[in-house]
C-alpha cells in the first residue's frame, strides 16, 4: 500500500514539475519511464535551472550514460545516494527508484523551502545565519553555508511540521503532531487553506463532515483556488497509517504557495531599508559592548552577551520576512544586497564572540566544551561516498575508531559536569547557569544520538564491504583459465 501510494504521489509531483520543462514531458509509469534517463534529466533541469549533459539516443549505453549524468549531478549537490546505483535504475527497481525520487523531492522541494523557515524558528540554515543559536554547532553551520547540512539542530521535516502547526493553531483545536494520522480528518489541510486564503473554507461545517468528505473538499479547493496539484486522494490519507513522505510532499506545496505570496516591491524595499538601518544600529551596539566588557570577567561577559542576544532576537522579528526572503543573486536589489552583507557581517561578529567566550570557559568545562564540539562536528559530517566501496571501508573504520575514542570520555565528562561546583573562592558564580544547562542538554542529547550514529557508521561500513565483495565476485565469476590464473583468484579470495 505504501509503495503504491508513493509511486502515485511521486509520479504526480514529477509531472507537475515536468510541465514546466521545454518541451513539456510526462511520466506514465515511473519505474519504466525513468530507465532511459531523459525524464530524470528533464526533472533535474527544471528543479536546478541548469542545463545538464545528456546522450540524445535511447540505446542501453546512452540510457546508462544519462542516468550516470543525473546521479553525478546529484552528488555534486552533496546529496547522499546510499545504495542507489545506475543498474538499479535501469532495471526499474521499485524501492531504489522511489528512494531516488524521494531524495530529489526532499532536497529540491522540502529542504529548499524549509530552510527559508529556519530563520523564523531560530534555527541555523543557509539563508539565515545561526546567530540565534548559542551552540558551537550553529557556528560551524554558518561557516559551511556552501551546502545544506543534513543534521540541522532542527530538521527540515520538523521545520515544515512547525509551519503546518502554526497555520492550524489559528483555528482552534486542530492539532498536528506528525505527517501521518494527524492529517486523516482532513481538517489540517482545510485549516491551512483558510489561513492562506481566508473565506474559502467553512471550518465549523467541516468539523461535522466525514474524513473523506473533508479530504475531498480540501484537495478540490487547493487545486482549483490555489493551483496546487492534486497529489493525493482521500483513500491515501484516511487510513490507519498513511504514508509520511507522500503527505510531506503535498503539504510542502502549501508552503511553496505561501512563499509565492510576495508583497509589492515598494513595500518590500521599505522593509529592506528599515532592516539595513536596524542592522547598522545592532553592529554599533555590539562594537560598543565588546569594548565596554573587554576587561570584565568571563561571567560578566557571558551575561552581557545573553542580554544582547535576548534583545537582538526580539527586535529582529519584524524583519524576519525580508531577512529570510528567498531570492537569487540576480533578483536582489542594491538595498537587498546591502542588507544581506550587513546581516552576514553582524552574524560573523556574533559567532566570533561566542567562539572566544567558549575558549574562556574555566577548567574543566573548557575541555568538555571542546569535546562536545568535536563530537558534534563528527556527527555533522557527511558520510563517505559509497560509490567507492574500497575507500569507504577504510574511512568508515577510521570514523568508528574516532567515535569510539570520543565516547569513551562520555561518562567522565558527564560526572564532571554534574558535580561541577559553580562558584569561586568568594562564592560568586563562575559560569552562567544557562551555559551549564546548555552543555548538559548537549551532552544528554548525545546519549540519544550516539547509538544511532554508531549504527549509521556500521551500516555504512557493512554496505561498503558488501559492495566490495559483490564487485570482487563479479570479477571472479569467469571460466577457469591457466593454473596461474586460478592460483591468483584463490590468493585474492
Amino acid at each position: 500500500q505504501r509503495e503504491f501510494t508513493q509511486k502515485k504521489t511521486f509520479t504526480s509531483w514529477i509531472n507537475s514539475i515536468l510541465a514546466k520543462h521545454t518541451p513539456p514531458s510526462v511520466i506514465s509509469d515511473l519505474y519504466t519511464d525513468i530507465q532511459q534517463g531523459h525524464l530524470l534529466l528533464d526533472l533535474l533541469e527544471v528543479l536546478s535551472g541548469q542545463h545538464l549533459p545528456r546522450e540524445k539516443g535511447f540505446n542501453t549505453f546512452q540510457c546508462r550514460s544519462n542516468i550516470e549524468n543525473a546521479l553525478t549531478f546529484l552528488k555534486s549537490r552533496s546529496l547522499k545516494l546510499i545504495n542507489i546505483h545506475v543498474a538499479d535504475i535501469i532495471e526499474g527497481n521499485p524501492s531504489i527508484v522511489l528512494g531516488l525520487i524521494w531524495t530529489i523531492i526532499f532536497h529540491f522541494h522540502i529542504e529548499e523551502l524549509a530552510r527559508t523557515l529556519a530563520c523564523t524558528y531560530n534555527q541555523p540554515s543557509l539563508g539565515c545565519s545561526s546567530a540565534v543559536d548559542s551552540s558551537p554547532k550553529a557556528s560551524r553551520s554558518a561557516k559551511k553555508s556552501a551546502k545544506i547540512k543534513e543534521r540541522w539542530k532542527i530538521s527540515a521535516t520538523k521545520a515544515l511540521l512547525l509551519w503546518a502547526k502554526e497555520q492550524c493553531s489559528l483555528h482552534g483545536s486542530i492539532n498536528v503532531t506528525d505527517f501521518k494520522s494527524s492529517w486523516r480528518s482532513g481538517l489540517p489541510f482545510l485549516a491551512i487553506i483558510q489561513t492562506l486564503r481566508p473565506g474559502l473554507v467553512d471550518l465549523e461545517k467541516a468539523k461535522t463532515r466525514s474524513n473523506k468528505e473533508n479530504l475531498k473538499e480540501a484537495f478540490r479547493i487547493a487545486e482549483l483556488e490555489l493551483n496546487i496539484p492534486r497529489l493525493l486522494e482521500p483513500e491515501d490519507v484516511d487510513i490507519m497509517n498513511p504514508d509520511e513522505k507522500s503527505i510531506m510532499t503535498y503539504v510542502a506545496q502549501f508552503l511553496q504557495y505561501s512563499r509565492n505570496l510576495r508583497e509589492s516591491e515598494e513595500d518590500m524595499q521599505e522593509k529592506v531599508r528599515k532592516a539595513v538601518s536596524w542592522l547598522a544600529a545592532q553592529e554599533k551596539k555590539l562594537t560598543k559592548l565588546l569594548m565596554d566588557t573587554e576587561n570584565e570577567t568571563y561571567y560578566q561577559k557571558c551575561k552581557e552577551m545573553m542580554s544582547f542576544m535576548e534583545v537582538f532576537n526580539q527586535e529582529k522579528n519584524p524583519f524576519l520576512h525580508v531577512l529570510s526572503s528567498k531570492r537569487s543573486e540576480a533578483e536582489l536589489s542594491e538595498g537587498h544586497q546591502k542588507m544581506r552583507e550587513e546581516w552576514d557581517k553582524l552574524i560573523s561578529q556574533i559567532n566570533e564572540w561566542k567562539v572566544k567566550l567558549d575558549q574562556m570557559l574555566p577548567s574543566p568545562l573548557d575541555s568538555i566544551e571542546a569535546w562536545l564540539q568535536e563530537v558534534e562536528h563528527l556527527q555533522a559530517e557527511d558520510l563517505p561516498d559509497l560509490q567507492d566501496p574500497f575507500k569507504a571501508m577504510f574511512v568508515f573504520r577510521e570514523i568508528i575508531v574516532i567515535f569510539k575514542g570520543l565516547m569513551d570520555c562520555f561518562d567522565s565528562h558527564l560526572d564532571t559536569l554534574q558535580s561541577f561546583k559553580n562558584e569561586d573562592e568568594k562564592n560568586m558564580p563562575l559560569v552562567l547557569p544557562e551555559k551549564l544547562e546548555e552543555m548538559k542538554r548537549r551532552l544528554f542529547s548525545n546519549i540519544s544520538t550516539n547509538s544511532n550514529t554508531f549504527l549509521e557508521y556500521h551500516y555504512g561500513l557493512c554496505s561498503a564491504i558488501a559492495n566490495e565483495v559483490n564487485i570482487k565476485l563479479n570479477i571472479w565469476d569467469v571460466k577457469y583459465g591457466t593454473k596461474e590464473s586460478v592460483e591468483s583468484l584463490l590468493e585474492n579470495w
